[in-house]
Parts: structure tokens; C-alpha cells; sequence
């Protein structure tokens, strides 16, 4: 039996609303206090996201290298009959 999260891209969807949401709400408070520096972070944005891609595919590589790790380290537990209790 396979554990499947049916929610996981409502969840997702979730989440990376709430980030919107929490970064336009920093930005009108900035913006209401300092507008010079919120123009600044209004321009600056996409490039710091244009900075941030290749971090992300290298922390995609680390993950996906960490989890074949595990699955090798846990074949012989696997293969002897091993299954986790719920």
C-alpha cells in the first residue's frame, strides 16, 4: 500500500499564495514608509528570483542524491522483509 497525499498540490498552491500575500503586505508597509527603498525592492525582485534559480536546481541534485543514498542504505532492511508500522 502506497501513502499518497491527494492535498499535496492544493497544499502547495497554499503555500506559495501565502509567500505572495506576505511579500505584497511587506512591500505596502515599506512602501508607506519608505517608498524610495520599496521602488528598489520592486525592481530588484525578479533579479534576486533570476539569481536564485540555479540555487534551487543544484538543492534539487543534493535532494535527489540524498535520497538515493537512503534507498541504498535501506535495501538490505528492504530486501530481509523490513516494513514500517503506521
Amino acid at each position: 500500500m502506497t501513502l499518497t497525499q491527494p492535498n499535496a498540490s492544493r497544499c502547495f498552491q497554499f503555500d506559495r499564495l501565502m509567500k505572495v500575500l506576505i511579500f505584497l503586505v511587506v512591500w505596502c508597509v515599506l512602501l508607506a514608509l519608505y517608498w524610495p527603498l520599496a521602488v528598489i525592492v520592486l525592481i530588484l525582485a525578479p533579479f534576486v528570483w533570476l539569481i536564485s534559480l540555479p540555487l534551487r536546481l543544484v538543492w534539487l541534485c543534493v535532494e535527489a542524491l540524498l535520497a538515493l543514498l537512503q534507498a541504498l542504505l535501506f535495501l538490505p532492511a528492504r530486501l530481509l522483509g523490513f516494513r514500517r508500522h503506521p
